[in-house]
């Protein structure tokens, strides 16, 4: 998932749009990019954060220190370089956005057969903002474009789309990724994560509903299309993917990390010693689950932040491994001996959690090693945001194709936690990673710690499904 940020003021609004932008950070580590409208023209500034942070880049940028204007767009993304300045038919706009459109491939063909040209396809991918941009210029005029865009993609796309008129502001037709505006005076943001703006003053003012388009001017906020009903939020939003300080749909992320390490505790019934969260998301897990059991909370694995990305985010499984390897440093003498309990935000591929982390653990003297993700196992690589694509990626998958030979006809069974075939899964899993234990959280109370209804919430990646219960 990317971060994106739209701010319009009546001053400067570089200094506020950088900040709030690399506040983004935790979302990507392929490009950044910010995009400057100075009243005549809009000027853009990407760089690669692959091997540098955000900050370092733009710091030492001699063309973005002179850029200047009152109305801007900065993204953090993690897979394609944006913003874009596009001149559609309507007027020359920049665009920056954060999803997936699965169907890219199939709908890039079908242009380049209609004579379009397009300056980043490959075999495999395109980019996906460019293909945005050429769908909403088929719309009659930009609102209908939009329209079009969303009837025509299969995934999600979020966007902010920067022009002469102001800054649109547009959430995915299902909300799936959460846009969300502040004020603070006269000045107008929208972002994606509400930790962005927190230090900067700006205060909320709406979470936009899905598919709702607002236009942000100097002087005011008008809504151009009316938010459905129909909330699709991403639940891994809550588990790993959103900063703490975050909210989504007035839901706190640390406060569902901790009541969710709560309801792990409540059904489990191990002795350890400790509790222990593999830093940073699985930490306040852990918390939670001390909380409700009583077990301190110790922390075994130590993680060196200084010089190491979240290793999830990667795009390559080699610099996930190298990340994974390299971040966490154990503290032996609290291991020694010590029976301990993981809480570890989930486990996707569980090449990391495998080949390095409990491999520390081991290696430092640990008795017992019982490890609690705080999400039911992934069972769907993910339609909707750019993060697995494939089934053999897929820890879960890659054990039930161990046990048959193949990927199970039906998976249903090994969806239910208190079927044989589950249980059978389960074991070849704790033995596949070398655990004394492993016990999932269940999606009823990764669903119920969200606080949020699960008709709103997007469960595919666990269920096959978009809404549990359908």
């Amino acid at each position: 998932m990317s971060g994106i940020v739209g701010l319009i003021s009546k001053k400067d609004c570089k200094e506020t749009l950088f900040y709030a932008t690399d506040y983004h950070s935790h979302l990507g580590t392929e490009y950044g990019g910010i995009a400057i409208f100075d009243g005549k023209k809009i000027t853009k500034k990407i760089h690669s954060i692959a091997k540098a942070q955000f900050k370092s880049r733009f710091y030492e940028d001699i063309d973005f220190m002179q850029m200047h204007g009152n109305a801007g767009l900065g993204v953090i993304s993690d897979r394609d370089t944006q913003p874009l300045i596009m001149r559609l038919k309507f007027g020359e706009y920049a665009i920056c956005g954060t999803g997936y459109i699965d169907n890219q491939i199939d709908i890039a063909r079908k242009m380049i057969r209609e004579g379009l040209v397009l300056s980043e396809a490959y075999d495999d991918r395109v980019n996906q903002i460019e293909l945005v941009a050429h769908l909403i210029n088929k719309g009659k005029d930009l609102i209908d474009g939009i329209e079009y865009m969303f009837n025509n993609i299969q995934g999600s796309m979020s966007l902010l789309l920067l022009g002469k008129e102001g800054i649109y502001a547009v959430r995915d037709k299902y909300g799936r990724t959460p846009l969300v505006l502040a004020t603070k005076n006269s000045e107008k943001i929208v972002v994606s994560e509400t930790c962005s703006f927190k230090n900067l003053g700006f205060k909320t003012e709406k979470f936009l509903g899905p598919g709702e388009i607002l236009l942000l001017t100097e002087n005011r906020i008008r809504q151009i299309r009316k938010p459905t009903n129909d909330l699709r939020l991403c639940t891994f939003l809550f588990v790993y993917t959103g900063f703490p300080a975050s909210e989504y749909e007035g839901k706190n992320v640390e406060e569902f990390r901790e009541e969710s390490g709560r309801l792990i505790a409540r059904k489990d019934d191990v002795d350890v010693d400790m509790v222990a969260g593999i830093a940073d998301s699985g930490t306040a897990y852990a918390h939670g689950y001390s909380y409700e059991s009583g077990v301190p909370v110790r922390i075994p694995l130590l993680k060196y932040t200084p010089g190491w990305a979240r290793s999830y985010v990667p795009p390559s499984q080699e610099i996930r491994n190298l990340v994974a390897l390299m971040k966490q440093v154990t503290a032996e003498s609290l291991i020694k001996n010590k029976r301990i309990a993981i809480t570890e935000d989930s486990i996707v591929r569980g090449t990391q959690l495998k080949n390095y982390l409990l491999v520390k653990l081991w290696n430092a003297g640990a008795k017992e090693i019982h490890v609690r993700p705080a999400c039911p196992a992934l069972m769907f690589p993910c339609k909707f945001l750019f993060s697995t694509r494939t089934l053999d990626e897929l820890f879960a998958r890659r054990i039930l194709k161990k046990l048959l030979g193949r990927h199970p006809d039906d998976i249903k069974p090994y969806l239910d936690p208190d079927s044989r075939q589950y249980k059978k899964m389960l074991a070849a899993m704790e033995k596949d990673l070398n655990i004394t234990s492993l016990r999932y959280q269940r999606l009823e109370d990764m669903i119920l710690a969200t606080g949020l209804n699960k008709e709103n919430l997007c469960t595919y990646c666990w269920i096959g499904q978009e809404k549990a219960g359908q």
